[in-house]
C-alpha cells in the first residue's frame, strides 16, 4: 500500500518574529530545529520507511526534510528539491509584520489576503527590496509577484501529477516536507475539498501526516498525525 508522509516546516525565524515570510529565505529557529528532529524520531517509532523525500528550495523546508530523514535514521534517502513546492508567494506583505499590516490596513482586509481562496495580496513592487527572479534557484522561472491559495495550487498540483503521485502508484513510500500553503494544495486534491472550505485546514508545524493511500494512490483510506497531541482536524475521507 503506497504511503505520504507530508510535513510542514519546523518554527523559522520569521514565524517567531510574526512576519509574512512567503519565498524569503528563512532558517529554522533552535525550537524548529527540535520540531523537526522530534518528527524523525516519530517517522522511525512508526516503523516507516521512506523510499524518496520531496522539499522545496527554501532552506526551511530543506532542513526539516533532513532533520527528519536524520532522526529516523534515513538519511540516505533520495531527495528532490523543487521551487513548486514553495510556500504561496506573499506580494506586497512580503517581510511586513503581520500585526502592524492588519493596524495599517485592517483585520477584515488583512484576513481576505491570508484568507481568501482566490484573492491574492498586492503585487510585490521591486522597491520593497526583494528580487526572487535574480535568485538562481529560478533561474528560467516566470517568478509570480503574488499568489493566492488557487494559484499556488495551480502550480504544485502539475508537479504533484508529473513526479510524486507517479510513485505512490508504484507502492512507495514518499515523504514530502514543505510549507503550510503547498501542502494544503496537496491535501485539497487529495481529499477533495471544497474550495471555500480549504483555508480552515491548518497543517501543525513539523507534525508527520501520514496518509494511507489505496492502491495506485489516488485515494486516502486512512490518515494520522504521528504526533496526536498536537493533531488538528482533518478533511473528512470520502
Amino acid at each position: 500500500m503506497p504511503t505520504l508522509i507530508i510535513t510542514r516546516h519546523g518554527q523559522s525565524q520569521w514565524n517567531l518574529d510574526n512576519r509574512f515570510t512567503g519565498w524569503v529565505d528563512v532558517e529554522l529557529t533552535a525550537q524548529g530545529i527540535e520540531e523537526a528532529e522530534r518528527g524523525g524520531r516519530l517517522i522511525a517509532e512508526a516503523g516507516i520507511s521512506v523510499d524518496h523525500a520531496y522539499t522545496s528550495v527554501l532552506t526551511r523546508a530543506i532542513r526539516t526534510c533532513e532533520l527528519n530523514l536524520w532522526r529516523a535514521g534515513q538519511s540516505f534517502v533520495p531527495v528532490t528539491k523543487d521551487w513548486r513546492l514553495n510556500e504561496r508567494h506573499y506580494g506586497a506583505l512580503t517581510g511586513l509584520d503581520k500585526a502592524e499590516t492588519a493596524a495599517r490596513h485592517g483585520d477584515a482586509q488583512v484576513l481576505v489576503w491570508r484568507r481568501s481562496y482566490d484573492i491574492p495580496p498586492p503585487p510585490l513592487e521591486a522597491s520593497a527590496g526583494y528580487d526572487f527572479a535574480a535568485d538562481r534557484r529560478y533561474a528560467g522561472v516566470d517568478v509570480p509577484a503574488t499568489e493566492s491559495l488557487k494559484t499556488t495550487l495551480e502550480r504544485v498540483l502539475p508537479y504533484w501529477t508529473a513526479e510524486i503521485a507517479p510513485r505512490l502508484t508504484r507502492g512507495e513510500t514518499v515523504l514530502v516536507a514543505a510549507h503550510g500553503n503547498s501542502l494544503r494544495a496537496i491535501v485539497k486534491h487529495l481529499f477533495g475539498v471544497a474550495d471555500d472550505k480549504i483555508t480552515g485546514v491548518e497543517i501543525p508545524t513539523a507534525n508527520p501526516l501520514v496518509l494511507d493511500l489505496a492502491e495506485g494512490g489516488a485515494k486516502v483510506v486512512g490518515a494520522r498525525y504521528l504526533d496526536a497531541a498536537r493533531a488538528n482536524a482533518l478533511p473528512s475521507i470520502a
